[in-house]
C-alpha cells in the first residue's frame, strides 16, 4: 500500500488503501455509494476524469460534468446485477449515473426495458425518471479511464468497491458485460466464498456458470457477516454468472451483439434471478430512482 496520507488514522481519499478500508466497513449501499464517490485513489484516473469534466465535448459544453467516481444504479435489494466496464468519459462521467448518456447505455437500457426491467428505454440524465426493477447496474472500475482501458493496478485498487457491493446485494444472478468484467469478477466471488470450477471458466457470450458456496453455513459475500443479505432475502447458496458481449459500439455496429441477442440473454438472466420479467410499464420489483 502506498501511504499518501491519513485522516484520524484512516486512509485519505488519495491513499490506495482508501477503497479497501472503507468498502468493507460500509453497512449499506447508500453508505458505500457515498464513500465511493469521494475516492481519489488512482491518480491517473482522477486526472483524466477531471480533465474531461473541465474541457468537455462541444456537444455538452453547457453541461456541468459529474467528474467523480460513478456509483452503481438500481435497487438495493436487486437479485440481478449487471457488471460492465468503466463509465464513459462523456457518458457516466458527465451524467453521474452508470451507463447513462452514451451509446452503450442506450443499447443496454433499451434491452432492459424490452424485458420489463426498466421503466423506459432511454437514459439521458440522472434525473430523467428512469427506474430499474429488480436489477442493479455497476462496474468493476468506477472512474472513466483514458481510452476506456484501466490498468491492472487501477482495476485492483477499485476492486473492494465491487466486492462490497456484490456482498451487500447478495444477488442470485450476475450478467457480466465483456471479458474485462469477467476476469475482474471471478476472483471477487472466489474471495467471497463461492467455489469456482477448475480450470477457471472462460468468458463467452451466454456462458452460464452456476457457483455454490465452499462452506454454505459459514461463508458470506464480501461486505460483512449478515450485511450481504438483501431485505427479506436469506443469503443465497447458489449464484448464476452469465457472460454477455459488452454493448460497445464496436460490438453493436458489427452485429456481434444485436438487440434480440441481448434481450434474449436478459430474459434468461431474469429467470435465473427469480424475476418474473416481461414487458410491462408497471414496476413489480424493488425500484431505485436517482
Amino acid at each position: 500500500m502506498d501511504d499518501v496520507g491519513t485522516q484520524d488514522g484512516q486512509p485519505s481519499a488519495e491513499d490506495r488503501g482508501f477503497p479497501v478500508f472503507h468498502a468493507e466497513r460500509c453497512g449499506g449501499l447508500g453508505e458505500l455509494d457515498g464513500r465511493l464517490t469521494g475516492c481519489r485513489a488512482c491518480p491517473r484516473l482522477v486526472a483524466w476524469r477531471e480533465e474531461v469534466a473541465a474541457t468537455k465535448r462541444a456537444a455538452f459544453r453547457d453541461w456541468e460534468y459529474w467528474g467523480r467516481p460513478v456509483p452503481g444504479f438500481g435497487p438495493h435489494d436487486a437479485p440481478l446485477v449487471v457488471v460492465g466496464l468503466a463509465p464513459a468519459a462523456h457518458g457516466g462521467n458527465r451524467t453521474g449515473r452508470m451507463f447513462t448518456g452514451d451509446a452503450s447505455g442506450d443499447f443496454l437500457f433499451a434491452a432492459l426495458h424490452a424485458v420489463g426491467l426498466a421503466s423506459q428505454p432511454t437514459a439521458t440524465t440522472a434525473d430523467d425518471g428512469l427506474e430499474l426493477y429488480g436489477v442493479r447496474v455497476t462496474s468493476p472500475v468506477h472512474c472513466a479511464p483514458p481510452e476506456n482501458k484501466p490498468t491492472p493496478a487501477e482495476r485492483d485498487t477499485c476492486r473492494p468497491w465491487l466486492a462490497a457491493e456484490i456482498g451487500l446485494l447478495n444477488p442470485r444472478a450476475i450478467v457480466v458485460l465483456g471479458a474485462f468484467g469477467w476476469q475482474t469478477l471471478l476472483p471477487v466471488l472466489a474471495d467471497a466464498g463461492w467455489q469456482l470450477p477448475r480450470p477457471r471458466p472462460r468468458f463467452g457470450h451466454k456462458t452460464v456458470v452456476t457457483l455454490r458456496r465452499a462452506e454454505p453455513d459459514a461463508a458470506r459475500p464480501a461486505g460483512g457477516g449478515g450485511r450481504g443479505e438483501g431485505p427479506g432475502r436469506a443469503a443465497a447458496d447458489e449464484l448464476h454468472v452469465i457472460g454477455c458481449y459488452h454493448p460497445s459500439q464496436r460490438n453493436t455496429f458489427t452485429g456481434r451483439l444485436t438487440s434480440p441477442m441481448l434481450v434474449d440473454l436478459l430474459h434468461q438472466a431474469a429467470d435465473l434471478a427469480g424475476l418474473d420479467a416481461h414487458p410491462s410499464p408497471a414496476p413489480r420489483f424493488g425500484t431505485d430512482r436517482h
